[in-house]
């Protein structure tokens, strides 16, 4: 009979919404990815991404986050 039993290490809490061990950890890996030098690489592979089949899976994407936004940043249409 198999039991239920918790993996060994650190007990992991549930910290509900705002989950600041993991913000901290997301924050830790976009700052390595910043400083790894390889943004401009992904943003062109990206842009190149766009000019292939694959465009309607990601523009599908963005929509459907979109669609579970409850109002647009003003940051993101704000004029210059």
């Amino acid at each position: 009979m198999a039991e239920n039993k918790k993996p060994h290490g650190p007990e992991q809490r549930n910290e509900g919404e705002g989950n600041r061990t993991a913000a901290r950890q997301d924050n830790e890996a976009q700052r390595r990815f910043a400083q790894s030098g390889k943004v401009d690489e992904k943003a062109h592979e990206a842009e190149h991404a766009l000019e292939t089949p694959e465009r309607s899976v990601l523009e599908r994407a963005e929509a459907v986050g979109k669609s579970h936004k409850r109002a647009e940043d003003p940051e993101v249409t704000r004029k210059p």
